[in-house]
């Protein structure tokens, strides 16, 4: 007798280990359907002429998404490319090949100075205001005792000369910890990433730019808030400096 025979030779774990297959496979797809809601389709690396997205077994139908704090709605994929072009030209003809700014380096968006289109709207917190803000729009946040206040210290930039002068602290209101600081020029205040400063007790070093560059970075439209691509603007001009602020940062050590 053959005992669990539904029909023939065919049995219950026959069934069960073709059902598992099958949905492997129908799982393959639809996460590689998903997984292509952003960025593609792909784009050829020299010419730049989009390529094929493989059919409809490739392709997932657009989705939308509610954003919080009534922001609208997203959605994806819509086949949309970068609005903005790459200052730079491509060193070698073949894909992959490094790229050397035009220009102005820190507008060409290159290298460590490559930056992404984001919100033109602030971060916000869980409770829907702005996460990134002036250190006195948030008195529970306070310098630690043991550690420098750098407001009021002059800031020096790689080339060892003054740049300006520290003013304010812009801190995270939700993971209570600085930021950017806000630096006078002379001229305008801008904001330099806290990370790549180094705050000692009579002085802020930030080696990412010289000291002339302090004054063509970027500062946010609203003085009390900074939106997620000015952010990204910021930092990606810093970055800029580690790179192409000097010429003897653009080749190896050795």
């Amino acid at each position: 007798m053959n005992y669990g025979n539904i029909v023939g030779t065919i049995d219950a774990a026959q069934i069960a280990m073709i059902t598992f297959i099958g949905f492997f496979i129908a799982l393959v797809f639809w996460l590689r359907r998903e997984d292509r809601r952003e960025g593609y389709p792909l784009e050829d690396a020299l010419t730049g002429r989009l390529l094929s997205e493989g059919g409809p077994l490739s392709a997932a139908a657009p989705k939308t998404f509610i954003l919080p704090f009534g922001k609208g709605t997203k959605s994806v994929p819509t086949g949309e490319r970068d609005p903005f072009e790459v200052n730079a030209k491509r060193r070698e003809n073949f894909g992959g090949a490094p790229l050397s700014p035009v220009g102005d380096v820190f507008a060409a968006g290159v290298g460590p100075g490559s930056y992404a289109d984001r919100a033109k709207w602030a971060d916000i917190d869980a409770h829907g205001n702005p996460r990134l803000v002036p250190m006195g729009l948030v008195p529970e946040i306070s310098v630690a005792t043991a550690s420098t206040d750098p407001r009021g210290l002059p800031v020096y930039g790689a080339d060892g000369l003054k740049a300006g002068v520290v003013t304010d602290m812009w801190v995270d209101r939700a993971e209570h910890l600085v930021r950017y600081l806000a630096v006078d020029t002379g001229g305008k205040t801008v904001l330099a990433p806290m990370p790549m400063a180094v705050v000692k007790k009579n002085a802020v070093i930030i080696d990412a730019i010289n000291a002339a560059d302090f004054a063509g970075a970027p500062f946010p439209a609203n003085p009390g808030e900074i939106t997620r691509y000015e952010e990204e603007r910021t930092v990606a001009y810093f970055g800029t400096g580690y790179l192409y602020a000097n010429e003897n940062r653009l080749e190896p050590l050795i």
